[in-house]
């Protein structure tokens, strides 16, 4: 066999195929998706919905390295002409090197798109996991450099990915979002035993306030959703996404897309009033964590926002045995709902050495204050000292 390894790029998914894509992301664990966001049905339906690609500052350039003609490896890469849609923020970085001459866009952007999640970037095989991550590493930064390209950016990516990476010199960068811990909980009461009294209190009051609200809360997977559901749901999302982003990231198909392809992949909470959803929550179920992505509403009722995308995310983590819900980007006021600081992880690779410098400064100082930040939100969280302290022995 020979030990050369070739990277190589294509525009479109398909230019790697559902089968090799899938065996190098590992997408099926007991039937389950352990991140369907790296899944080839979920970057197919960005790219075949048009939510990437042409006009959306999102041009793909997937990354896959071969090896005795079997590809070995694949990641999701991109062309960015922007720095939307990311949550890792560098318009500070793109503004300093801009303003002392340098061209910071078009970057490369190893990610999944609009998605603040947690999981492998790097994706190979089993059995080739050391050298496929290298190759992959290693082929972006050159791709990068032979193409007179700022930087290149992995973001959101798993522990392993980021000792992979800084062995090979990229610059680790660290964050931190709420993610909620299940501690083997039968019930939702056995939650909020962990909690303090004024706590437990607070969250009982927010789930009767929002339950109350004169309809129904109802769950929705597999081939329960229903087309109208979709519908309800573009609205909801429509209205969050011009209030937040300006323009929403991904088009009505993505949602049809899904689905065809995903939709046991899926949890829709919907509120209904008199069987008309009036705000949703749509959350995507992986092996061993739920993935809270988006809440949206068409008429405001106090504390429905909280149950649908925290306490819902709860009751289904803990009906389903999952160990973990990851509740999305920022918002200090899931701590109160029992969602705890958790670090997250991105690489960069600068080409400039001496912007690369200034940047690194500029991460480590930044580290330091979300360590910090983690340790004093840890200790001023939700839990009681006791059940905190289960989480340290």
């Amino acid at each position: 066999m020979s030990d050369e390894i070739e990277v190589f790029l294509t525009p479109t998914i398909d230019g790697i195929g559902a089968v090799d894509w899938d065996a190098c992301a590992r997408s099926n664990v007991d039937g389950r998706a352990a991140d369907p966001f790296t899944t080839y049905r979920f970057l197919h339906a960005l790219e075949d919905s048009g939510s990437v690609g042409p006009g959306t500052g999102w041009h793909p350039q997937y990354i896959a390295a071969r090896k005795d003609g079997q590809v070995i490896a694949v990641a999701p890469m991109f062309a960015k002409s922007h720095s939307q849609g990311e949550y890792v923020f560098d318009h500070s970085w793109a503004n300093a090197y801009e303003n002392a001459g340098g061209r910071y866009y078009p970057k490369l952007q190893i990610a999944v798109p609009f998605t603040p999640v947690t999981g492998t970037r790097l994706l190979a095989r089993e059995g080739f996991e050391m050298i496929g991550r290298a190759a992959l590493a290693e082929g972006a930064v050159s791709v990068a450099a032979q193409n007179q390209i700022s930087s290149l950016h992995i973001t959101f990516c798993s522990t392993e990915d980021r000792e992979a990476g800084t062995q090979m010199g990229l610059m680790a960068r660290g964050g931190q979002q709420f993610h909620w811990r299940n501690r083997g909980y039968e019930v939702f009461d056995d939650f909020l035993a962990d909690l303090s009294s004024r706590k437990r209190k607070n969250i009982r009051k927010e789930r009767a306030t929002a339950q109350g609200f004169g309809g129904e809360i109802v769950q929705f997977t597999g081939d329960d959703i229903r087309p109208e559901h979709w519908d309800a749901f573009w609205n909801f999302y429509q209205d969050t996404g011009a209030r937040k982003w300006g323009t929403p990231y991904l088009t009505r198909a993505f949602f049809d897309h899904v689905h065809e392809t995903m939709r046991n992949d899926v949890l829709l909470v919907l509120a209904l009033d008199a069987g008309k959803p009036v705000a949703g929550a749509l959350n995507f179920i992986g092996s061993d964590t739920l993935f809270g992505r988006y809440w949206g509403c068409t008429e405001h009722h106090p504390c429905l926002h909280f149950e649908l995308c925290y306490y819902q995310a709860i009751d289904y983590a803990i009906a389903h045995d999952l160990a973990t819900v990851e509740a999305g980007a920022q918002g200090e006021h899931k701590l109160a709902r029992g969602y705890l600081p958790t670090p997250t992880h991105s690489l960069h690779w600068i080409a400039d050495q001496g912007f690369r410098r200034a940047v690194a400064e500029f991460v480590a100082a930044e580290q330091a204050a979300v360590d910090e930040e983690v340790e004093v939100l840890t200790a001023w969280g939700p839990f009681r000292k006791d059940a905190r302290d289960e989480d340290h022995d």
